[in-house]
């Protein structure tokens, strides 16, 4: 039966620190155990590990049964590329004989070159190439909508993100690998391709182990979760054995626990400590008394040798802080407002406190929405400027999308767009400011980024962070910029679950309006407005959250 286990991995990075110790976990047959953690905790670097990408320090990895890898980036310059990637060896083996054959036919055009080709060609249909152009077939049917003979060199680069996990997801799961490691798999899927990822996992009778910060996908689909842990000298692993409705209880008693062992610890040290003492001193005018101070420190040293019980790991402690400031009543008016090749023209308003969720499926138009406000909408007044410096590019439109009084778009850009800040350090930004925002001393810049747990990269370069690290800091920057409407380009899809958390506490006490794009439906329960784009261009208002284009909508009076 097949299955995977680790035992006392321990990974340390090119300058010697330790990323991960002693970590352990478990998958077999049928089981989803999802990977969580902080960001930058070594989750993508523990899958690695385990595919064979990258060797451990020590410890042990085995495993029964074949393993497919996606990774959290889709590789490749064509949808055969891609779907190669994920075939068994033999198959890709088979595969790179015949573009070989055939690129020496071409070129030579000899009777040798003819029979290689002809060699290569049974060689593919023996290692099984057509049996699984059939299965490659239904999987870009499925993902796609077109034959594997249509789209077999497509570009990679033509097809959106949620498109290239979809087909990844679709050929790993009906293909033949009895275990899985999925990198983020969720991350760029709008909500009906989710809802078909958690379907098709609770499906599966293949083991799998996940990484994923999608709330609502754990507690659809996770039968354990395995926690990356911060700990100084090397992150550490904890198994919640069941589901996530159970996690965050779970993880209390656990912190708890911890906490009173190393009370006891401490209480019982205390006390074998003075009773050495005190011995020491008797037998200093006491001779009789030596031999009980010598046992007393004998006692004394091996529980010290013992060392204390596991140490307590580290919390993430995040203070996001978004103030805002009051506005006119009406903060954004759209008449007739049409997204050329998108979306159909439409009539909106929202008012000064808003809480509005923008909905809808991949390329349907609501990232250029968010950008035609944050460039201050069709006809940008004075005061109405963004607050950021990144260039933001036109939207095509007709129609008006007017900001209200006092309106200061802050802008999230989605999937950390913005060139503005690549190749500068955090506290060269921070201490800088821009046109908009004033600089801070280090002191201050320090402080600012500590709330954030961005203290120890504030001289690391903007683009060298974590997806989730970069989110973290453009919602700092927001915080700094004096921006009354937020507008949020699916601000949590990189976050881990404390970010995420953080992030809507601290939109919960924002004083002004704030619009985001989101597939989080774990996020979008926070908001009691929603504007809905529609896959055959309409733009409406709900009053609860609309998924799928099948659900009844209600309309926002």
């Amino acid at each position: 039966m097949a299955h995977l286990n680790l035992a006392s991995v321990t990974y340390a990075l090119a300058d010697g620190r330790l990323l991960l110790q002693d970590v352990s976990l478990a998958v077999g047959m049928s089981e989803r155990v999802a990977l969580i953690g902080a960001n930058g905790a070594g989750k993508s670097t523990l899958l690695r590990i385990i595919s064979g990408d990258l060797a451990p320090n020590s410890g042990r990895i085995s495993r029964a049964g074949s393993m497919g890898f996606m990774r959290q980036f889709v590789t490749g310059e064509t949808v055969n590329d891609l779907l190669l990637s994920f075939a068994p060896r033999g198959i890709r083996d088979a595969a790179a004989r015949l573009v070989r054959a055939e690129a020496m036919m071409h070129e030579r055009g000899t009777f040798q070159s003819q029979m290689a080709f002809a060699s290569a060609v049974t060689a593919w249909g023996e290692a099984g190439g057509y049996d699984i152009e059939v299965l490659w077939d239904v999987c870009t049917v499925a993902a796609l909508g077109v034959p594997f003979e249509r789209c077999r060199n497509r570009l990679l680069s033509t097809l959106s993100g949620g498109e290239q996990k979809r087909l990844a997801l679709e050929a790993l799961l009906r293909g033949q690998d009895d275990l899985l490691l999925l990198d983020e798999p969720d991350n760029s899927l709008d909500v009906p391709s989710k809802l078909w990822l958690e379907e098709q996992l609770r499906a599966t009778n293949k083991g799998v182990l996940y990484v994923s910060h999608d709330r609502e996908l754990l507690a659809q689909t996770a039968t354990s979760i395995v926690t990356l842990e911060l700990n100084a000298a090397g992150n550490t692993a904890w198994t919640h054995p069941g589901a996530f409705d159970t996690y965050h209880r779970s993880r209390e008693k656990r912190f708890d626990r911890l906490d009173e062992l190393r009370r006891r610890w401490d209480e019982e040290h205390t006390k074998l400590r003075s009773l050495m003492l005190t011995y020491k001193q008797k037998a200093a005018y006491n001779s009789k008394m030596a031999s009980r101070y010598r046992a007393a420190q004998t006692r004394l040293i091996r529980f010290e040798e013992a060392g204390p019980p596991q140490e307590q790991p580290r919390k993430q402690r995040l203070e996001m802080r978004l103030r805002g400031g009051r506005t006119g009543k009406r903060v954004l008016i759209c008449e007739a407002l049409e997204l050329t090749g998108l979306i159909h023209p439409f009539d909106f308003e929202a008012i000064f406190g808003d809480r509005v969720a923008v909905l809808g499926s991949n390329g349907s138009g609501k990232s250029h929405f968010l950008r035609l406000l944050a460039a201050g909408g069709t006809n940008p007044e004075a005061g109405q400027e963004p607050v950021v410096v990144s260039s933001i590019n036109p939207v095509k439109h007709t129609g008006f999308a007017r900001l209200g009084a006092r309106v200061r778009p802050g802008w999230f850009a989605q999937n950390r767009s913005r060139p503005d800040l690549a190749g500068r350090t955090l506290l060269d930004i921070l201490h800088r400011g821009d046109e908009y925002r004033q600089g801070l001393s280090r002191e201050d810049a320090s402080r600012a980024m500590a709330r954030y747990e961005l203290a120890e990269s504030a001289e690391q370069q903007f683009d060298s962070l974590s997806g989730g690290q970069q989110a973290r800091f453009q919602v700092l920057l927001l915080e700094l910029s004096g921006a009354t409407m937020l507008l949020l380009d699916e601000p949590t899809d990189n976050l881990d679950l404390v970010s995420a958390e953080s992030l809507q506490q601290a939109l919960n006490t924002f004083e002004g309006t704030v619009f985001a794009v989101t597939h989080d439906r774990w996020f979008a329960r926070d908001f009691d407005h929603f504007l809905v784009f529609g896959a055959s261009g309409e733009v409406y208002e709900s009053t609860e959250p609309v998924w799928g284009e099948s659900k009844t909508v209600k309309r926002r009076t």
